[in-house]
């Protein structure tokens, strides 16, 4: 039996933003029509690390896509041991025999596909003339999200806020020289309210536990992505916010049960299940209408999906083999 072994640098090699946005997209119409399997993700919580391991599988028959991924998300790894927050494997099986077809280095994979998730809902959300960005989070989430809306909207300008001012300048810096459809105009700001005074698009990629800007500093017509709220004691976006937001979620049974910027203002009595609007898949389908004014917030609320990784594991699989990318092993 062989499996087929795939890096990060074979990832980078072989698939682009611009094709894993359709991709993550019909995932997402599949899924609001009924048409995947994908069970809740199990949720390891390690205490001791402040980390959390999950496990994700789903299964896509449209696709005939099949597997699970197992992530860990540890926030200390950085400061304590030089490594990367997420670490994580995806491995991909014959939806005809269930044999292992191919084992990927899956903390790109998942930082392709959330970044492409915002892509397919900053196309189906944001006004048409959106120009001005703001992304909180100078990681690698931040660049994918970054690199994502960009491929759907014509961004002029793009403000950076992180509480590690290096951070986000260095963030700047890469993100220049990745040159177009990324703008050239990026600059890191010192305050959360300089980020988004001038937003048309926010993307919120960050492990906060409060939100990260002031309600009161958003402009009427602001669409955000809120990518980085994805258990129920983490939180981004103010309460307020998601209050009057026109509220768009990748699943409405994860975002109830793992999303922290609707389960803390639920708790309070805030905001009622029924005021989550659609899924985003619904919107994809045409189901329902997306924006419907110039004045309307719009928050697509994420807590990434088994889904959007089986479509983009099994795309990378077969233009990897296509091009005899990655090393194939024998069990």
């Amino acid at each position: 039996m062989k499996i087929r072994i795939i890096s990060r640098d074979d990832l980078n090699k072989v698939l682009t933003m611009k094709e894993v946005i359709p991709a993550v997209k019909e995932a997402y119409i599949a899924l609001s029509a009924g048409q995947a399997v994908m069970p809740t993700r199990l949720q390891i919580p390690v205490k001791k690390a402040q980390g959390v391991t999950l496990l994700m599988p789903a299964y896509l028959p449209s696709e005939n896509a099949l597997g699970t991924k197992i992530v860990s998300v540890f926030p200390e790894n950085i400061k304590k041991y030089n490594c990367p927050t997420i670490q994580a494997v995806f491995l991909l099986l014959s939806a005809e025999t269930g044999q292992p077809l191919a084992l990927i280095e899956a903390a790109s994979l998942t930082a392709l596909r959330t970044g492409a998730a915002s892509g397919v809902a900053t196309e189906l959300l944001a006004r048409p003339e959106a120009k001005v960005a703001a992304i909180f989070g100078a990681g690698v989430q931040g660049r994918t999200q970054l690199q994502a809306i960009s491929q759907v909207r014509s961004l002029e300008k793009v403000l950076v806020y992180d509480p590690d001012e290096v951070a986000a300048s260095r963030f700047c810096q890469e993100m220049k020289q990745s040159g177009p459809p990324v703008p050239a105009h990026l600059k890191s700001v010192t305050t959360p309210q300089e980020a988004v005074a001038e937003a048309d698009i926010i993307c919120t990629a960050t492990t906060a536990t409060r939100p990260v800007f002031p309600a009161e500093s958003l402009r009427p017509g602001v669409h955000i992505n809120a990518i980085g709220s994805f258990t129920p004691d983490m939180q981004e976006i103010p309460e307020e916010v998601v209050c009057r937001a026109k509220i768009v979620v990748d699943s409405r049974e994860a975002c109830l049960e793992e999303a922290g910027d609707l389960i803390i203002p639920l708790k309070k009595g805030l905001l009622n299940p029924q005021d989550i609007y659609a899924e985003i898949g619904d919107i994809a389908r045409g189901k329902l209408p997306g924006r419907v004014n110039e004045e309307e917030i719009t928050l697509f609320k994420s807590v990434g999906l088994a889904v959007q990784d089986v479509v983009v594991a099994q795309l990378l699989l077969e233009k990897a083999a296509r091009q005899s990318i990655g090393q194939e092993v024998e069990l």
